[in-house]
Parts: structure tokens; sequence; C-alpha cells
């Protein structure tokens, strides 16, 4: 746009100056300005990819209603701007289709096949990891990016071998090979900054009881509640190959992010996930956090890849905004929305002034078909309005269509719905619990309240009528029961959070549709220079979303 504008203003003084001169010394006078014009941007030397998985447009709608709306948002002090809001005003906001892409694909996708997509710029098949629909390995936009000099990183709140970001550095045939994503990590050893949880995979199997590996755990700096379990079936130690074999510092802890100076971190800060936000936002308010936050980890990993004078390759994962729809936890996943625009805003701070980056943020898919709803419980009052147009009639609306402290109430909640069935039963065990018990949780941690009554479905199980043998979650014979569209709650006695969900829904103007995911399209906000963005305001799909990235970065499809 700024060759346009000089060339406009050059041809605007050159027929001013015409109008006293040779109409030839006009045409040279913007022959020569012309030469000056700035070539439009179309490649750049970084990209930032920055998937909130889960958060499809009802999500994003859910954080700017709460930051713009919600009267005591955390964002009044910020001119109720969120960072998402803020690259979609400089930028450009596109959508994208994320279905596993083709004729012979699926009509709704899993985390592995979309991030893979992404990745990959090719179509790939449900839960595969770094494959393209027939089964074939195909180099991902980071291998790429690392192939041609440039540095690279992973950072995610979930584990580093979750769909997600296993999908940009690893090649396996379902996203449930954890251990083996784990070791072609480190045994590939194109990340440079990989910052996650998931230590779990990382560790020998005997780590919790062999006194030999937990003393050369803790001289890592490994603390006991990162080794206290091990998922891997061999005596590989993945941490002590990282670090002798492949120049990784490790870190454990925030102080020990903070602390690290290396050109490649191995960052692992958690046996399994994350925390929550929610707890997340507790320990920050004193400052007690000794995990860091999802914004820590990816200035860490800004400040370490862009001493890369050959530029990065970064990818950035919100990944709790999709656990927490998957229970239909609408206070959690408000929270991890806020998370993730904490994240967001670093690298708009970072970005903002530079010509040579280009940001993605986007999703892999929508989770749990949310959203904000109206409803025939609770109708609102009659009210006087002093307008001249109401005619003597009050203004009372026909339906409750929420009002705005639900907004604040949502983020009142102190523990996920994962706290209140702890609350319940420590391991677990819901046979025979009562509404009682649920009310007695749900009261606890949330601002909406129930009576046994309202809770006691909560309780209800029923024999699975679905069972497969082997099945991760089906081999289970007995559900949680759910009266309406059972067939997409798949997760066992997880689903006694969908229903914790429904409990609370009518107060909070809420509505899910599932328990999995929808084939919603995502939205993308694109920012960076103008030649660069301006493909991306429009209705594409992930396959085109991975090849657009690609070129930008690397000159090729």
């Amino acid at each position: 746009m700024k060759h346009i504008s000089l060339l406009a203003a050059a041809i605007g003084a050159a027929l001013i100056s015409g109008c006293n001169s040779d109409t030839k010394e006009v045409v040279k006078e913007v022959e020569v300005i012309k030469e000056v014009a700035p070539e439009e941007v179309t490649s750049v030397k970084n990209v930032i990819l920055m998937i909130g998985d889960g958060m499809g447009p009802q999500q994003v709608g859910l954080l700017e209603d709460y930051a713009r709306r919600a009267p005591q948002s955390t964002y009044n002090s910020k001119g109720n701007k969120t960072a998402i809001s803020k690259l979609g005003d400089a930028g450009q906001v596109g959508l994208s289709l994320n279905a596993p892409w083709g004729n012979e694909g699926s009509l709704v996708v899993d985390s592995a096949c979309s991030a893979t997509q992404l990745a990959t710029g090719m179509a790939s098949g449900s839960e595969m990891i770094g494959l393209d629909n027939q089964g074939n390995k195909v180099a991902t936009i980071l291998e790429r990016a690392k192939a041609k000099g440039k540095a690279t990183g992973l950072v995610s709140d979930t584990r580093l071998t979750h769909a997600t970001p296993a999908a940009f550095a690893a090649h396996q045939p379902h996203r449930s090979y954890e251990s083996a994503i784990a070791a072609e990590m480190i045994d590939a050893s194109v990340v440079d900054v990989m910052l996650s949880g998931g230590a779990r995979e990382f560790i020998p199997s005997d780590a919790a009881s062999n006194e030999t590996v937990k003393t050369s755990l803790t001289a890592m700096g490994a603390p006991a509640a990162i080794v206290k379990k091990s998922k891997r079936k061999d005596s590989r130690n993945l941490l002590a190959e990282a670090k002798d074999n492949h120049g990784y510092q490790l870190a454990f802890n925030r102080e020990q992010l903070n602390a690290a100076d290396g050109e490649r971190l191995l960052g692992l800060f958690a046996n399994s996930g994350m925390m929550d936000a929610i707890a997340y936002d507790a320990c920050a308010k004193t400052d007690s956090c000794t995990e860091p936050s999802l914004r820590e980890m990816t200035l860490k990993a800004l400040d370490i890849l862009s001493k890369d004078e050959d530029g990065f390759f970064l990818m950035v994962e919100g990944g709790q905004i999709d656990w927490a729809g998957h229970i239909n936890d609408a206070g959690w996943m408000l929270h991890e929305l806020l998370r993730f625009d904490e994240a967001v805003d670093a690298v708009y701070e970072w970005v903002k002034d530079r010509n040579d980056t280009l940001v993605i943020v986007t999703a892999d898919h929508e989770t749990g078909s949310f959203g904000l709803s109206y409803s025939r419980k609770d109708l609102p009052e009659a009210q006087s309005l002093p307008g001249d147009g109401m005619q003597g009639a009050d203004y009372k609306p026909a339906f409750n269509f929420g009002s705005l402290n639900k907004l604040d109430r949502l983020y009142a909640q102190t523990g996920t719905f994962y706290n209140m069935m702890d609350m319940v039963s420590a391991d677990w065990t819901f046979d025979g619990t009562t509404g009682d018990d649920w009310a007695a949780a749900i009261n606890h941690y949330s601002d909406f309240k129930v009576t046994a009554e309202q809770a006691a479905p909560v309780a209800l199980r029923e024999p699975n009528e679905y069972w497969v043998d082997g099945h991760s979650y089906l081999s289970a014979t007995v559900f949680p029961k759910v009266n309406d569209f059972k067939e997409f709650y798949v997760y066992a006695d997880e689903v006694h959070a969908n229903l914790i969900g429904r409990a609370l829904a009518a107060d909070q103007n809420v509505v899910w549709g599932t328990g999995t995911h929808t084939a919603a399209p995502v939205p993308v906000f694109a920012f960076g220079p103008y030649g660069v963005t301006k493909q991306f305001s429009t209705l594409q799909h992930h396959v085109e979303l991975g090849q657009k990235m690609a070129k930008a970065l690397l000159g090729e499809e």
C-alpha cells in the first residue's frame, strides 16, 4: 500500500508541476519517484505460529466479551483491548477450515491431524503425527526451517509430546505413541528450544523406584514432582541424552528457565500437563508459581531464537483451552483464553515495530460447540427507560439474554471441574455418589450455586452401550448417564465433568453441544508485512494456511 500511496502522490505532484512545464518533464518526474518507491515485502525472516487449541470463533467471542464488557474485567486498565484484537486491528483477519482434507477425508479433525496439516501443508489422517493421508513421512515447516539454518522452537502448556507440538517435530502413526515421539524429538534434535510439560515421557521406566536413576535426575536439577512417574517402557534417560549428546541446557522450574542462557534449551516443568490457568492465576497473585507461565516460556523462546541471524520458526500452543472445552467448563476455559492472550501480548509487543516477522494466531479446531445463549429461565424484570421512543411502555425483554456480571462470575471460579471431581472422590470412584456430594463440590469452587436436586443428574451412571474391548475409554463398562447426544461424550468417567457443565448451564447462560470437537471454521489473525499478510484475509483451509506460512518463511510451497 505504501508503494501505491507514494506513486499517487508522485503523479499528483507531477501533474501540478505540469501546468507550467513540458509533458515529457512530468513523465520523467513520475518515473524517477517510481524508481525509489519501496517494493512490497513478500517474505519474512521469522514465523511465529500461535495455536489456541480448541479456540473457535465463539471462544474468541467469550474472551472479547469478558475483556470489553465484564464489569470487573482484568482488561479495564488496558483499554479493554485483548492482544488478539490488537493483532487483528493492525493486521488481517480470515477463517480456516480444518477437517482432514481431501475427498477421502473426514468431517471433523483431531489436534494431531490438524497440527500436521498446518505443519506440512499437506492433507493428513485422523490422529496421525507428521504423516500425509497415505501414511508417508512429510517434512514439517519446522524441520525445513532447521534445514535452511534457522532456529526452531516449540512451546506448550500441555505436554511436549502432546498432539500439537508433536506434529511439528515427529512422525508417528498415532498421537498416543508419546514415548516414541519423545525419543524422536531428542534423536532428531531439530528443535532448539522445547518448553512444556510431559517429563514422564523422557525419564527411564524405573525413575520412581531406582535410587541411582533418581540421584542422576536430581543432579540434573529435576525435583521429585517431575520424576514421580514414567510412562516409558525402557530404560532410556532422554534428559541425560539431550544434555550430554545434543547440547541442551535443562530447566525444570521457573527459576531455572529464567537463568538459562544457552542456544539450546529443554524445559520440562511438569510430570504430565502443566498447571491449569486457574491454579496459575492463583499463584501468580502472590508470585509463588514454580512453573513458568505460557507468556514467560514464549518470551524465553523469543530471546534465544532471535539471536540466530538466519531467523527462526516458533510454534506456541495454548493447549488447555481445548481441555476445558472437552469437559464443558466455561469458567476454566475463560481463564485459559486469558492465559493464551497473555502470550499473544508478549509476541505482539516483540513484533509490533518489526517488518521481518509473520505472526499467525489461529486454532486447530473448535471444542465443545460452546455458546452463550438466551433462555426462558429467570426472565428480566420490567424497567422504565427515559428514551422518547418508549411511548410510555416498559422495557421488558421476553427472554433472559444474560447479564454481563455473569462474565465476572465465570472468572470467579476457583477450581476446574476436575477439582470438583477430585473433591467428590479422590480416586475417581463415582459409583454411589449423590446429589449432595456433587452440589458440595460445585458450590465450593463455582460462584454459580446448585441444589442437591439440581446436582443429582451428575451422579447418575448407566451401562456403556458402546463398549469396545481394549479401547482406552470405551472399554469402561459403565459411563456417566447422558440423556441426549450421548454418543458425543466419549471420555468415560470424565463425562461427570460435562454433567457439571449442564447443571450450571442455565444460570451461566451457557450451552454446549458436544464433549468432542466440531467442524466450525476457526479464526486466523495475521500480523506482519502487508505483502505477506494480505493472503490470509480469506476463507482457506489449514493445508493452504501451512503452505502460505512455508512460502513466506522458506520461499517454497
